[in-house]
């Protein structure tokens, strides 16, 4: 008993608060922008567990919650899905790299800082700039402007995505495409597609894990051009799950009632994702982006987005 008045001590109410409003996420009528703002929101107050790792839990959580969803694709549709996109996901990377480049120096920005904003932007945002940092020696404070530059315009993205593809009368699979390739963080190219629908969701998701892969190339490429070393450079195991659990579910279809609800429950769980990522959103943060790195990350997030639109709109 006393073992178990210990445990509960640990925890303020403050906390309590917290863990309720997580669960909170998982209902329905929860979205992933109201998900993020509340994030921030118990962020802003004070309200947000010091006891753990909060980023290792998203970052672990995050991975099983993109597997899940990999049970509700269908094979035949991440193969299309594929195929249509692989130019524009190619075609966007580089370009991506290349603008960076030029804009960096424009801006007279730090090479490091802006080869990781330029990174970011072009393959999977935080994720990728956490694999080309150590790969290319970079200190902490840039690898920290990168990923808030990233991180404010994820939050940006996970809000106005949705009403531009309503405006524009997008359908499903050119939505999911447009978010897949324009927004950095598969977080929120989760959570803007899943608020657009199903199939928008199923396509972005499937786009956006393409993309990723390309997270080991271009951080080989940074090594050799920056000179760093090529060991430290991570590899996102989850992608290989997510496609197993693709090929799962085509291998075994009898389980099909079974997909669905883990398929469901992967959708809430994302929500509950964006909800923790919320919650490491600080003033202090906000502040970090700067304005030369934040200008950096906004021009090429216009350009690549409204490129990536225009495309879209005129080819699909």
């Amino acid at each position: 008993m006393s073992q178990l008045q210990n445990t509960f001590s640990k925890y303020s109410k403050s906390d309590y608060v917290f863990f309720a409003v997580a669960l909170i996420c998982l209902l329905p009528f929860i979205s992933s922008p109201v998900a993020l703002v509340l994030g921030f929101t118990l962020a802003t107050i004070g309200f947000v567990p010091t006891q753990f790792n909060l980023a290792a839990l998203t970052k672990k959580l995050l991975s099983y919650s993109i597997i899940g969803l990999g049970f509700g694709i269908h094979l035949d549709q991440a193969i299309a899905a594929s195929q249509q996109g692989l130019g524009l996901i190619i075609g966007s990377i580089f370009l991506t790299l290349l603008l960076g480049f030029f804009l960096t120096k424009l801006l007279r920005l730090e090479k490091k800082t802006g080869h990781l904003i330029a990174s970011g932007t072009a393959i999977c945002g935080g994720s990728a700039i956490a694999a080309v940092a150590p790969a290319i020696n970079a200190r902490d404070d840039q690898t920290s402007l990168a990923l808030a530059t990233v991180f404010v315009l994820n939050a940006i993205a996970l809000f106005i995505f949705p009403v531009i593809g309503h405006a524009l009368e997008m359908s499903q699979h050119a939505f999911g495409t447009w978010a897949a390739i324009a927004i950095h963080d598969t977080s929120s190219v989760v959570g803007a597609a899943g608020a657009y629908g199903d199939e928008a969701l199923k396509t972005a998701t499937t786009l956006k894990l393409a993309r990723a892969l390309w997270i080991i190339p271009i951080a080989l490429l940074s090594a050799f051009l920056f000179k760093g070393d090529k060991k430290k450079i991570g590899i996102p195991f989850f992608i290989v799950f997510y496609c197993l659990a693709i090929l799962v579910a085509y291998a075994l279809p009898d389980f099909q009632p079974l997909y669905e609800q883990v398929f469901t429950l992967s959708k809430r769980m994302l929500v509950v994702c964006l909800f923790l990522i919320g919650s490491g959103i600080t003033v202090q943060k906000l502040r970090a982006a700067g304005l030369q790195p934040l200008l950096l990350g906004v021009t090429l997030w216009v350009c690549i987005g409204g490129g990536s639109l225009a495309y879209i709109q005129l080819a699909l």
